[in-house]
C-alpha cells in the first residue's frame, strides 16, 4: 500500500498557521462551549449513511476529514486567511446576487454556517435552512447562530439527496462545496437543486474559479483537496445547464472564486411578468 505523503499545507502552512495566525487559546475556549456528544446526538440523522467520497479521504490534512471536532473548530480560523480579499466579502457575493425577497432558502453544504448566517441576516423574515454532512460542523454553526441571535434550522444530510419535497425553496445555495466533491456528485447536487427550487427561483453556486485553478496548478498542491483538479477541469455553467437551469451566468468573485447563478425555467402559464414566481403578490404564498 502506498504511503500517504503530507500535503504542502501540512508541511509548510500548518506550522505557520499554528505558530503565528491561529489563536489556540480562543479555539480551545470555543470548543469547550460545546457539549460535542450531546450536540452530535441531537443533530445527527440516524438514517444517514455517509457516502464513500466523503469518508474515504482526508480534507485539509485532517485525518477523518470533516467528521471530526478538530475540523469543525479550525475551519473558520483558517478560512478567514484563505479567501482573499476577505471571507465575508467573498461569501457576500451569494447574498448580493439573490433577486427579490425569498420566503425559503436552503444552504447546501453549509459547514459552520458562515454563508447561512449572512443569508438570514440579509433576509430576516425568510425561513433559512443549513444542511451539511458533518454533525460537528453543524454543532459549530448552531452556536454561531445562537451568538448572533439568528433563528436558523440545521439539518444533517446529503446535498445530492436532501429528502426535502420538490419545489420547497425559492433559493438554493452552495458555497465552497463543489470542489470538495467528485464532479458526478456536483452534477447530482445540481439536479437536486433543480428539483428543490420553485419555478422562477434561483440556484447560486460559489466556489473556486475554475479557469484560475486550471492555470495555477500550484494552488491545488497547497491543500489536501482530493477532488479539486477534477472540479477545475469541469464547468459549473455546463453542469447547471444540464441540470435544467436557464439564464446561467458565471461571474468572477475577485480572482480565486466564481459565482454561478441559474433560474428554474418559468412555465408558459407563469410568463406574465411576475418573475420570480415567489414575487410578493403571489397568491399561493400569500395564503401560506
Amino acid at each position: 500500500m502506498p504511503v500517504r505523503q503530507e500535503s504542502l499545507f501540512e508541511q509548510w502552512l500548518a506550522p505557520l498557521f499554528r505558530t503565528f495566525l491561529l489563536d489556540e487559546k480562543a479555539m480551545r475556549a470555543f470548543a469547550q462551549r460545546i457539549d460535542w456528544a450531546a450536540a452530535c446526538d441531537r443533530l445527527t440523522n440516524p438514517t444517514l449513511s455517509y457516502p464513500d467520497y466523503y469518508q474515504q479521504h482526508n480534507f485539509h490534512g485532517i485525518k477523518g476529514g470533516y467528521l471530526t471536532q478538530s475540523a469543525a473548530v479550525t475551519y473558520d480560523p483558517i478560512t478567514q486567511y484563505v479567501l482573499p480579499p476577505g471571507e465575508t466579502l467573498v461569501r457576500q457575493a451569494v447574498v448580493g446576487a439573490i433577486q427579490g425577497q425569498p420566503r425559503r432558502i436552503l444552504d447546501l453544504g453549509c459547514g459552520t454556517g458562515s454563508t447561512t448566517l449572512l443569508l438570514k441576516q440579509a433576509f430576516p423574515t425568510a425561513e433559512v435552512i443549513g444542511l451539511d454532512l458533518s454533525p460537528y460542523m453543524l454543532a459549530v454553526a448552531e452556536v454561531k447562530a445562537q451568538d448572533a441571535g439568528l433563528s436558523i434550522v440545521w439539518r444533517h444530510g446529503q446535498a445530492e439527496q436532501t429528502g426535502f419535497p420538490a419545489a420547497a425553496f425559492d433559493v438554493v445555495t452552495a458555497s465552497l462545496l463543489f470542489h470538495e466533491t467528485p464532479p458526478a456528485i456536483a452534477q447530482a447536487i445540481l439536479r437536486e437543486c433543480h428539483r428543490l427550487v420553485t419555478v422562477g427561483g434561483q440556484c447560486l453556486i460559489l466556489d473556486g474559479n475554475q479557469p484560475t485553478l486550471r492555470q495555477t496548478d500550484w494552488l491545488n498542491n497547497l491543500f489536501e483537496e482530493p477532488y479539486i483538479r477534477d472540479y477545475a477541469a469541469g464547468s459549473v455553467d455546463a453542469w447547471m445547464g444540464a441540470a435544467g437551469f436557464g439564464a446561467v451566468r458565471t461571474h468572477n468573485v475577485w480572482w480565486l472564486n466564481q459565482l454561478t447563478t441559474g433560474v428554474k425555467a418559468i412555465a408558459a402559464t407563469e410568463r406574465d411578468g411576475r418573475s420570480p414566481a415567489w414575487a410578493a403578490d403571489d397568491a399561493e404564498w400569500a395564503m401560506g
